[in-house]
C-alpha cells in the first residue's frame, strides 16, 4: 500500500476545513431560521435565506430517495478520496480536498435532515439564482481548480506529463 504523501495530507486538511466551514455556516443559518424565513437582504443582489433542497443541483432529482443520493455521493467521495490519496500535485490536492469536503458536507445534511440546507441567494432584478451553500461553493471551486489551475508538483517543479 502506498504511503500518504504531503499532497494527500493537504487534500485531507482542505477537505476537513471545507466540511467544518460548511457545517458551521449551515448551523448558523438554521439557528436563525426566523430571521431568514422571508429572506434577509445583505446588499443589493444578495440575500440570506433558509431553504432545504431535497434534490441535487437546481433541485433536480428531488423525487429521488435521500438514501440513494447519499449512496451515490459516498461512492463519488470514496473515489475522490482515492484520487486525493494518490496525487502528488498541489493543484489536484486542493481541488480534490475542496470537492470532497463539500460533498461530505452535503451528505451530512441529507443524512440528518433528508435534504441540503441552502442559504445563499444571489439575484439580479427579479431573477434569482437557486439558493446554495458553502459546500456547493467548495465543490464548484474544486472543479475549477482541477480544470484550470496549472499542474505542478508540491515542490514547485513543472509536471513532466
Amino acid at each position: 500500500m502506498k504511503r500518504p504523501t504531503f499532497a494527500s495530507a493537504v487534500a485531507g486538511c482542505i477537505a476537513v476545513a471545507a466540511f467544518v466551514t460548511d457545517q458551521a455556516t449551515k448551523a448558523l443559518a438554521s439557528a436563525n431560521a426566523e430571521a431568514l424565513a422571508g429572506g434577509l437582504g445583505v446588499f443589493p443582489g444578495f440575500n440570506l435565506v433558509l431553504h432545504r433542497n431535497s434534490g441535487v443541483s437546481f433541485g433536480m432529482l428531488s423525487d429521488v430517495s435521500p438514501f440513494i443520493l447519499v449512496a451515490l455521493a459516498l461512492v463519488i467521495a470514496a473515489w475522490l478520496a482515492v484520487l486525493a490519496f494518490r496525487t502528488e500535485r498541489s493543484s489536484d490536492a486542493v481541488g480534490y480536498g475542496l470537492i470532497l469536503g463539500g460533498a461530505i458536507g452535503n451528505v451530512a445534511d441529507r443524512v440528518r435532515f433528508g435534504g441540503v440546507t441552502d442559504f445563499l441567494d444571489f439575484y439580479i432584478g427579479e431573477s434569482h439564482w437557486p439558493a446554495f451553500n458553502l459546500a456547493d461553493t467548495a465543490i464548484f471551486f474544486g472543479v475549477v481548480v482541477l480544470l484550470f489551475w496549472p499542474r505542478r508538483h508540491l515542490r514547485g517543479q513543472n509536471e513532466a506529463t
